[in-house]
């Protein structure tokens, strides 16, 4: 009994957190293992599958088979419950399990929730969760019914599937998709680069899932009122919309200068979203501009905002750290926002994910290159996809060896699973010393 409580205590939320994202790849893999997953009929390599499965549940979108091409309906159909899976998370789609079945959610349960969809309290978590579920068949199913009519015009009734299949993709900022044939394969949305009807919807739907749930929930109670959103709420909004207008703007003016008025500023519009973790594209991404790539890797990186379907370091992050420079430059001894002052541990928390991250990305990319013999500038432009789980990719991914799938999956892994939540899962059982020691003087800047 003693060591049955000793083995719960160990299992904390973030450790199961991880642990069950592990178990849907793991799980995932195998099932594309299976001969009738294939569209030749034929085993899929392990290693093939389990690449799929980790960009399946981590969101992201890179891939080494063509998702059309390389995967049968059944692979297809695995490819998107493990999209669907890892956008809502783990413990969301088990809670669903949950209420269907009719059965309690423990505390236990609630707790870890709590964690998975970045919730301020356990209370109301069952209800949140609701609110979830619900939003997400909305959006989705909206979502599938725009995308029908072009889709079904050029693919028939197939076009009923693929428009599914996008729909789920971008709202949970996968990136994966069906456009793919044995000619051409990874050609994403470039077919409907001109068409607004596609990009307009992906482009939503992108943007949607990137928010968070917690956002949704404070824009559906509250509505018009502004000044009754949570603090956090404010600064989602008002950071994702500064991230969409200034690569809007830089993308109109240096990039797309080949094409004329309407067509230029749709993608410029779409390459604005996408790099927030969605991975889709409609231009020829090795046609940008060196300024276009740099700002596509920095907003990869950034990422959607805490609660959502999207991956990398999140637009609080981001915000937090930003306004923390204001504070300093101000000489403030705290950084301010919508009246209200941020706790040090917050700032602390961003610089800590700022850190991880640039770590992650930063060393991906020289070991992937060092391993390959490719340019430093693509690989970090293939590790920035992975770490941020985005899923945009300059060609050289399906190319990769055994070595550099493994660092772009670890990457895919914990950009998904999170970075606070890897370093509480490995410190939680640290002691904490409450003791301080003497200060020390140390010049920076």
């Amino acid at each position: 009994m003693i060591r049955h409580g000793i083995v719960k205590s160990r299992l904390s939320s973030f450790r199961i957190i991880i642990l069950g994202f592990a178990g849907v790849i793991l799980f995932g893999a195998l099932l594309l293992t299976l001969p009738f997953s294939s569209a030749d009929g034929q085993a899929a390599p392990f290693g093939d599958a389990l690449f799929t499965s980790v960009s399946g549940v981590c969101v992201t979108g890179l891939v080494v088979r063509d998702t059309a091409a390389a995967w049968s309906g059944f692979g297809q159909g695995v490819i998107l419950l493990l999209i669907q899976i890892g956008g809502l998370g783990v413990m969301t789609v088990a809670a669903a399990f949950a209420f269907l079945s009719g059965r309690k959610i423990s505390l236990m349960q609630r707790s870890v929730m709590q964690e998975a969809i970045s919730a301020p309290a356990v209370g109301g978590i069952v209800r949140l969760t609701h609110f979830v579920l619900k939003g997400t068949l909305l959006f989705e199913g909206l979502g599938t019914l725009l995308l029908l009519p072009p889709f079904c015009r050029d693919f028939g009734v197939r076009g009923v599937w693929i428009a599914l299949f996008t729909s789920v993709s971008a709202f949970c900022n996968a990136g994966f998709d069906l456009m793919g044939t044995p000619a051409a394969p990874y050609r994403s949305l470039t077919a409907y680069a001109a068409d607004p009807l596609v990009v307009c919807t992906v482009a939503v739907l992108i943007v949607a899932g990137g928010i968070g749930f917690l956002t949704w929930e404070d824009v559906f109670l509250h509505r018009h009122r502004l000044k009754k959103y949570s603090m956090q709420s404010k600064v989602i909004l008002l950071t994702t919309a500064l991230l969409l207008l200034i690569p809007f703007i830089c993308y109109s003016i240096f990039d797309y200068r080949e094409l004329s008025g309407g067509d230029r500023f749709l993608a410029a519009l779409f390459q604005s979203v996408t790099p927030r973790t969605a991975g889709f594209n409609t231009t020829d991404l090795t046609a940008l501009t060196g300024a276009g790539r740099a700002l596509m890797i920095v907003l990869m990186l950034v990422g959607g905002s805490p609660g959502s379907t999207a991956g990398g370091m999140k637009t609080t992050t981001l915000a937090v750290l930003f306004l923390n420079a204001f504070a300093v430059f101000r000489k403030k001894n705290n950084a301010n926002v919508f009246g209200r002052r941020l706790d040090d541990r917050v700032v602390k928390d961003a610089a800590t994910i700022l850190t991880l991250y640039l770590t992650l990305f930063v060393g991906g990319a020289l070991l992937i290159s060092a391993a390959e013999g490719l340019p430093v500038s693509d690989c970090l432009f293939e590790t920035a996809s992975a770490v941020g789980t985005v899923g945009l990719t300059l060609g050289i991914t399906p190319g990769l060896g055994l070595f550099s799938r493994m660092i772009l999956m670890l990457l895919m892994f914990l950009g998904r699973v999170g970075g606070l939540t890897l370093i509480f899962a490995v410190s939680s059982d640290l002691n904490r010393n409450l003791s301080r020691l003497p200060k020390g003087k140390i010049s920076v800047g």
